[in-house]
């Protein structure tokens, strides 16, 4: 039995492939898929095997998994994309018969009702009609959405956004990649769903005050009409689609669909999930 992280070379993927190697797993064990050997190569000289696939080339795919494989599909990146490519990956997984595919989709799946969520609600789906065991690792927040994003905060002593006051229950990405971990390295999570977030939900006005607080700064929660937003975020140079799809998030912030905290995070990884103060403390640095 293999444990196979695909995205193994991203940002979640890589601390998943990091956290089994730390877990004890033998790098023997464990296979990266990735688009490049050159990308892997860091991996590979660690002794973990590279399985060389692309979501957008399925024919890539049938070499990516064996049976009794357990496999962490990490979401694709290409919002708008991701449907045939993920269904490449759901059929792939199918044919090599593994005996596990763990998910990365969405806080709230099916009650998700803004449009990033989409994608992830077909993919379940797809994952569902294929009749493999699964595990559906639902993703709320990552702290990083908005801690490595602090250089123009700082600089224009503001949290720009149309969430309200809405209130966010983010964790550190390490945290979710540690769920991850405990999934692929444990037992009876087959056929099970997890609504991971943080243990405390925050809101923008508290986030400013703790970056505030944190810099020595003026920094304040500004917020704005979605409107208002989305030429903000134009202006600095995200493309208008994309930032459609933000406001649409910001304004499911102010409905409150980003703020459960069930503690099946905190759970899975045997600990309390990492304050947001932390990770204003990090990017800090």
């Amino acid at each position: 039995m293999g444990l196979v992280v695909t995205g193994a070379t991203g940002q979640l993927g890589r601390l998943v492939v990091e956290g089994l190697l730390a877990a004890g797993v033998p790098a023997g064990d464990v296979a990266a898929v990735v688009r490049s050997r050159e990308k892997g190569a860091d991996l590979a000289a660690r002794g973990v095997e590279l399985r060389i696939a692309d979501y957008g080339t399925p024919a890539t795919l049938k070499d990516a998994f064996r049976a009794g494989d357990r496999v962490l599909f990490v979401s694709g990146s290409e919002v708008g994309r991701r449907l045939p490519q993920h269904q490449a990956v759901v059929d792939a997984a199918r044919e090599a018969g593994v005996a596990l595919l763990a998910y990365t989709g969405v806080l709230g799946g099916p009650d998700a009702d803004f449009t990033l969520a989409d994608e992830h609600k077909v993919t379940e789906r797809a994952i569902l009609d294929s009749g493999l065991p699964y595990t559906f690792l639902r993703n709320g927040w990552y702290h990083e959405n908005y801690t490595q994003n602090l250089a123009p905060v700082l600089e224009h002593g503001a949290v720009v956004a149309n969430a309200g006051d809405g209130r966010i229950a983010s964790a550190a990405r390490a945290d979710y990649a540690a769920a991850a971990v405990a999934v692929l390295t444990g037992e009876g999570h087959e056929n099970r769903t997890y609504e991971l977030s943080g243990d405390t939900a925050w809101s923008l006005a508290e986030y400013a005050a703790e970056v505030a607080r944190q810099s020595g700064k003026d920094v304040v929660y500004r917020a704005v009409t979605p409107a208002e937003n989305h030429a903000v975020l134009v202006g600095a140079g995200v493309p208008a689609p994309f930032a459609d799809i933000l406001v649409d998030v910001d304004t499911a912030i102010g409905r409150g669909l980003l703020a459960r905290t069930d503690g099946d995070l905190a759970r899975l990884i045997g600990r309390p999930t990492t304050p947001l103060a932390d990770a204003v403390a990090e990017a800090l640095k």
